[in-house]
Formats: structure tokens, C-alpha cells, sequence
């Protein structure tokens, strides 16, 4: 297919030389009711703020232009088909979850998940088989699934009918894709592969597998993360044996009706720049990420890890665009260190969790911006490290899984209970830190006296703790005392 054509973007070019006359939503008409809103977005943004309409199709059911853009992203991921999705990765997560399982069956899958996950979990009612993974001893990363922890949980659970794999991990962790997607189909099991943080895989050289080149059956691609699209777009790719048709209608129980052609133009463009340009942009992604590691290292006590973390099981690739640093052995959380960057030095950074920070580099980074913040990371070492005593040594704890999520989120619950004061009950609710967006505690688990100094910990240092009801995050609800599981 001819990649450099992007049939949204022209269509909305073509919509914009008619002048047409808009009585229809939305009500700013093309910005002239909200003056600020021009001023903040600028009027050819707003512009394009448009319905749905015959010249530029209906993403709920595309037969025109957004058919012809799917096309194109399909061919450029090497998939069978390929959706526009509007509400972020996360939706793309849920659609193949509630595609491959429903209510009752079992789906296998590493616990450190995205909340999406989970939250499919919720709805759908399908009985989560958690592959723990084992954890970095000296990083305190959650690692891969290994294979012989698959080949367990299928001996264990024939009856599953799907496993889900993160591929990459927000650090950069790749699992032995085909090998799963090898076992999987030997099971009659499905392959959903949550790739958010894996768009470049499609387009760079010396990357690691790609979902689609593995195997695997459905993938969500976060394209607004590595691809450059507008933030909340992302794909959703399926192989040869899934249904598009099916998955288009499950996607249609949760997407909106009014999608925005802001999102979707954007990943029509972003997709062409990179079947056009991808090879020689992330090509320099990868020299500018390299250099950062280098230059980091040379500091002294911070640790940038890259491809020497490679085990060939828990840890069989590793993506290295990933710019993730090591902060512990100067003293300070990474959370601390990502505070610092932010407050001090006006250095935003992704992720700062218990003893790493992880700086995004994608195609709008230059050499210069990294060596800013090589001089910002001395600067701090310089100013603030300490003794690390004290300090959390480790990102994940394995939970204790005592009920489904569906089944503790709807269960009758005591409320607002102190966190403190939570060891042993079983939680209702979700907590987590943001990002990664990993839970703590998911609905269904056991509350251990572990994780409550995990989570004040991570209080007191300053995370981003999100999920409960508490907007103050210090009490949790749990199942009634009466209920015994």
C-alpha cells in the first residue's frame, strides 16, 4: 500500500477549503463561540474540532476515509487489521480483553499489569490466573514472564482461553514472545500482548519481536507514546484468526460515538511519518539513548541500565530506547530524584517509583535536552545524596489473591477504613502509583502488613498515589468483617 498517503488528514484539508457551514455540534462552531479556547489552541486547531459526517466517515462504523487510514495502519504494523482508538491504550486493553474472555473463564497473565487490565477484569467478570514475576534483586523491577512459569500456569489451567503478556514493561522488559505465543496456540489459548510502550518495535531496526511478527492474536499500540500522535490515540492490532467485525462491536460498547478527529487525524499522520521516516528516527532514538546511558554511568552511583540486563528468560530482550536510571546508590528514592528534576531544574521526567526515574526518549529529543539533564543528575548527586539506609529496595510485592476482581468490587464492604489499620482484610478497591499505573492493590486481594509500609512509604516520599475512594489516600474499603473467603 502507498504509505505516504494519510486519507483522514486529506479529507480534513478538503473539509477545511469548503468553508462548510456548521449547524451541528460541537457548539464552539469551529471556535467562534469560545474566544479563550481559540486563544489557547489556536484557530486551525479548532477548526478541525469536527463530527462525524459523510465526507469524513464515522469511526463507530468506518466505510470511507477512516476504513482507508485502518488499511494503511494495518499494513504498516504487519497486522490483519488495525482500529483507530480514541480513548487511549487502556481502551484498546479492555477491547481485547473483553474480546477473548467473559464471565467465568480464565485469562493468564503477569500481575504487574496496567489497571486497564484489571478493570476489564471488573466488568467482564473473567477469573484472573496471576503469573507473579520475579524481581530484579538489585533494581527492584518486576522482570518477563518466564517460559517455564507459563508452561505451569497452562498444565495448571487447561480451561484458560487467553494469556496476556506486557510487552515491553514500563522499563523495558521483554518477555520471550514467540515462545509463549508458541504455547499458547499449542492450548487453544489466545495471545494479547499490552505493547503501549513497543510503537517504535514496528519501525526502528535492532528491536525487539513485535506482537504481530511473533504471532500473538490481538495488540494495543500506544501510538501517542514512541509513534508521536496526540495524547489518548492509540491502535489496536488483531492477527489473521480474529474477528474485526466482532472485535469493532466491542469496541463500540465503550468507545464514544463522538470521536475526535483531532486523535484520529493524528494518528493517520503519525502512522505515514513513520512508515516513511521510522527507520532513520528511531535509529537516532536509540544513538541519543545510548549516549545518555554512557554519559550517566560515567557520574558515578547512578546506574543506567540498557541490553546487558539480557538473561534470555525473564529478561529475553530488552528495548533499549529505554532511558531508566538506577537512583538508590546516591541516596535517594527515585521518586525523590524525579521531584528534584521538576522542582529544582524544570526537568519533567515520565516515572519516578522507589529507586528508579525513567526519562521518555522518543523522536523530538535531541542531544542537547539530555545533556541538560546529564548535568542536572550530577548537580543533584552533588547537592543531596546521603546515606541510603533506610530506603526501599524493591517496586513490586507479590499480592495474595483471594477473590476476583468483579467479585470484590460489587461485594458488600466496609468503608474508609485507616490503611493502617487494613492488615489481613481484603481489599475492594484499586491503589496504585501514577505511573506506571501498576496496582499496589487490586479489587480481590489481601492487604499484608508488607504493603501498608509499602504504600506509606511511597506516601511519605511523595508518589502519586491514585485509585481508592479516599482522594486523600488514607483509608481503603474492604469486604465486611462478617465475610469469610
Amino acid at each position: 500500500m502507498d504509505q505516504r498517503r494519510a486519507p483522514v488528514y486529506e479529507a480534513l484539508q478538503e473539509f477545511r477549503r469548503n468553508k462548510v457551514v456548521p449547524f451541528d455540534v460541537p457548539g464552539h462552531k469551529r471556535g467562534r463561540g469560545n474566544p479563550e479556547l481559540v486563544s489557547l489552541l489556536g484557530k486551525q486547531c479548532v477548526e478541525l474540532d469536527v463530527n462525524s459526517m459523510k465526507p469524513l466517515d464515522n469511526l463507530c462504523h468506518p466505510i470511507s476515509v477512516i476504513k482507508e487510514a485502518e488499511n494503511l495502519a494495518a499494513d504498516a504494523f504487519g497486522a490483519a487489521h488495525a482500529f483507530l482508538m480514541v480513548g487511549g491504550t487502556t481502551s484498546a486493553v479492555q477491547t481485547m480483553v473483553l474480546t477473548a474472555c467473559k464471565s467465568g473463564e480464565k485469562i493468564i497473565l503477569p500481575r504487574n499489569v496496567h489497571r486497564s487490565v484489571i478493570n476489564a477484569l471488573v466488568i467482564n467478570g473473567a477469573t484472573p490466573i496471576y503469573v507473579n514475576p520475579e524481581t530484579d534483586s538489585r533494581l527492584g523491577i518486576a522482570l518477563g514472564m518466564k517460559i517455564s512459569q507459563v508452561e505451569r500456569a497452562i498444565e495448571e489451567n487447561p480451561d484458560a482461553v487467553a494469556i496476556l503478556v506486557n510487552n515491553p514493561t514500563y522499563y523495558g522488559i521483554c518477555s520471550n514472545l514467540e515462545s509463549i505465543v508458541k504455547l499458547a496456540h499449542e492450548n487453544d489459548m489466545m495471545v494479547l500482548v499490552d505493547e503501549a510502550h513497543g510503537t517504535h518495535f514496528y519501525f526502528g531496526d535492532d528491536m525487539p519481536i513485535t506482537a504481530m511478527a511473533a504471532g500473538a492474536d490481538m495488540s494495543s499500540v500506544s501510538m501517542h507514546k514512541s509513534g508521536g500522535s496526540l495524547t489518548q490515540s492509540s491502535f489496536l492490532l488483531t492477527g489473521p484468526n480474529v474477528s474485526a467485525g466482532y472485535v469493532r462491536q466491542v469496541i463500540n460498547l465503550t468507545q464514544t460515538t463522538s470521536a475526535s478527529y483531532l486523535l484520529i487525524s493524528s494518528l493517520d499522520v503519525s502512522r505515514r511519518n513513520l512508515a516513511l521516516r521510522g527507520k532513520e528516527l528511531f535509529a537516532e532514538v536509540l544513538k541519543i539513548a545510548d549516549y545518555a546511558r554512557k554519559e550517566i554511568n560515567k557520574i558515578g552511583g547512578y546506574y543506567a541500565y540498557g541490553k546487558e540486563l539480557i538473561n534470555g528468560d525473564s529478561i529475553y530482550d530488552f528495548d533499549a530506547t529505554k532511558f531508566t536510571v538506577y537512583t538508590l546508590d546516591v541516596g535517594l528514592a527515585g521518586i525523590e530524584v524525579y521531584d528534584l528534576l521538576r522542582d529544582e531544574y524544570d526537568i519533567q521526567l515520565e516515572l519516578g517509583d522507589m529507586g528508579n526515574i525513567l526519562a521518555y526518549i522518543s523522536i523530538g529529543d535531541r542531544i542537547r535536552e539530555v545533556e541538560r539533564f546529564v548535568s542536572a543528575l550530577y548537580d543533584i548527586k552533588r547537592l543531596y545524596s546521603k546515606d541510603r539506609a533506610g530506603l526501599f529496595d524493591h517496586e513490586y510485592i507479590n499480592p495474595s489473591v483471594v477473590m476476583t476482581p468483579q467479585e470484590a468490587f460489587y461485594a458488600p464492604k466496609e468503608e474508609m477504613i485507616p490503611i493502617r489499620e487494613t492488615n489481613g482484610r481484603i481489599c475492594t478497591e484499586f491503589l496504585m502509583c501514577y505511573p506506571p499505573g501498576i496496582p499496589i492493590l487490586a479489587p480481590g486481594e489481601r492487604i499484608t502488613q508488607e504493603i501498608i509500609d509499602y504504600i506509606l512509604y511511597a506516601k511519605e516520599k511523595g508518589c502519586q498515589l491514585t485509585g481508592p475512594e479516599d482522594e486523600r489516600v488514607e483509608c481503603l474499603n474492604v469486604i465486611k468483617e462478617h465475610a469469610t473467603y
